[in-house]
């Protein structure tokens, strides 16, 4: 498990080359909840999401003399614009395997940001290549199963408890789960009676089966947002799940186009699917807060594209901006 002073640590780590991304009041959104709503966004993170900060950490753990053999990444999103963006920064030489059926646009801002990308025909595939390139001497970099991601992902629920000491509730989406299980080990070692809340798409809900079942299970994920679509979650994740969640909410890929509609017509900003899961899942929990509720949307990520969000919003129509 990570520790307070496991993501104090982290914080003097990677403050300097990250950003303390801003967190806002909504009126709207506490109007419509019927709580005090804030809006922790972290899409406005290097290279657009949370990834960021981990990844940043498990680079500088590694020590000059392993990040001078170079590292190597799996992703289809995210976690790969996260690493070229670091390495970039660092002057790390990277290599980025992604399935080829990743987002068009995060292999061109992958490779944009300066990391090698080598395009495998699935995620199983990108996976032995990258065993393959860790027999040669790279470190292996994982986007939510890593003490040092968790760590990283943890800096981001400091952040939130200074800019609103009064927290009762945060809202968070769960992918692998590295993003829900730093959150957890920060505000519950400093707020333990904070509720958490969890949120997976309908189609892709890993934590869920797994929390069902006792134990860790695999799930071919089918939700239109690929950056919440991980095949399993981590043992450290669902264990402080299990622990500490007040709940764990399920959402339909509607309800997400809806919400992402809703950020872009009303708050100004373009969440991705995954980010604007908090906000679908604030509608189905509303009856569980309260008017002197401090409640935090954890905003985690910017990345899909203008058509992307284009196409979604075609798929329910006219009307879609309104949840």
């Amino acid at each position: 498990m990570v520790s307070l002073a496991d993501i104090q640590k982290a914080v003097e780590n990677v403050e300097r080359l990250t950003i303390r991304s801003p967190q806002r009041p909504s009126p709207t959104l506490s109007a419509r909840l019927g709580a005090n709503v804030e809006l922790k966004l972290e899409m406005e993170q290097h290279s657009g999401s949370f990834k960021t900060r981990g990844a940043f950490h498990q680079m500088l753990a590694l020590g000059e003399a392993a990040l001078g053999e170079g590292v190597v990444a799996v992703s289809g999103g995210n976690f790969a614009r996260a690493v070229a963006y670091c390495s970039g920064a660092l002057g790390v030489d990277a290599i980025v395997c992604m399935p080829e059926n990743a987002p068009q646009g995060s292999i061109a801002a992958t490779r944009d940001y300066g990391a090698k990308v080598e395009l495998l025909p699935d995620a199983v595939a990108a996976f032995a290549r990258a065993d393959e390139w860790v027999a040669q001497g790279r470190s292996a970099l994982h986007p939510f199963d890593s003490a040092e991601q968790v760590a990283g992902n943890g800096i981001v629920g400091l952040e939130i408890l200074e800019d609103c000491p009064g927290l009762t509730d945060i809202i968070v989406s769960i992918g692998g789960g590295g993003l829900i299980a730093g959150i957890i080990s920060a505000i519950k070692a400093v707020k333990p009676e904070a509720r958490i809340w969890g949120v997976e798409p309908e189609l892709a809900a890993t934590m869920q089966r797994s929390l069902e079942a006792g134990e860790l299970v695999n799930i071919r994920p089918a939700s239109l947002t690929k950056t919440l679509g991980a095949p399993f979650v981590s043992q450290t994740a669902f264990d402080l799940c299990r622990k500490h969640l007040e709940d764990l909410i399920l959402v339909s890929d509607q309800e997400l186009i809806r919400a992402q509609q809703f950020f872009i017509a009303h708050e100004g900003i373009a969440p991705e699917l995954a980010a604007a899961s908090t906000l679908a899942a604030a509608e189905k929990i509303k009856s569980r807060l309260s008017p002197d509720n401090q409640l935090v949307l954890l905003i985690c990520g910017c990345n899909d594209s203008p058509e992307d969000i284009a196409s979604y919003a075609a798929k329910i129509g006219e009307g879609s901006d309104h949840l």
